[in-house]
């Protein structure tokens, strides 16, 4: 079974639909590459994946030990390359994390999040800087 379909709405926008829920997601190319900003670029999905990904992996290690993770939240910045092939060369993610957790608690997740599928995934000249801050 497919995992999405997709089809192209003109304007150099897409929409996808995600097949087990039904759930769409719109894109539109970026401002600085012709589009006119208005949804998130593909790029944008691919940065915003990396820090999901990541924050799901902390989850599911903050379940099996009981600690609550919910209100915790998260911001990517991606950076695209200056120099041709257009493409991203840095994605930053930032945490905020409950203070409360005790620093063998804090590795764990930290690990685990630097493991999530999506960091394995992307090519290893895509910079990705993590911050864990405890708040």
């Amino acid at each position: 079974m497919n995992t999405a379909t997709a089809r192209y709405a003109g304007h150099l926008r897409t929409e996808a639909t995600h097949v087990a829920s039904g759930t769409v997601i719109q894109t539109d190319a970026p401002v600085d590459n012709h589009g006119r900003g208005e949804a998130f670029s593909p790029t944008d999905l691919v940065s915003a994946a990396l820090g999901s990904c990541m924050m799901t992996i902390m989850g599911i290690v903050a379940e099996r030990h009981a600690w609550d993770l919910v209100g915790s939240t998260w911001a990517v910045t991606k950076h695209m390359s200056a120099e041709a092939p257009r493409r991203i060369a840095q994605i930053d993610v930032t945490f905020q994390l409950p203070a409360a957790l005790a620093p063998a608690d804090r590795a764990l997740l930290e690990r685990a999040a630097l493991t999530c599928p999506v960091t394995l995934s992307l090519h290893p000249d895509i910079r990705q800087n993590v911050v864990f801050e405890y708040r």
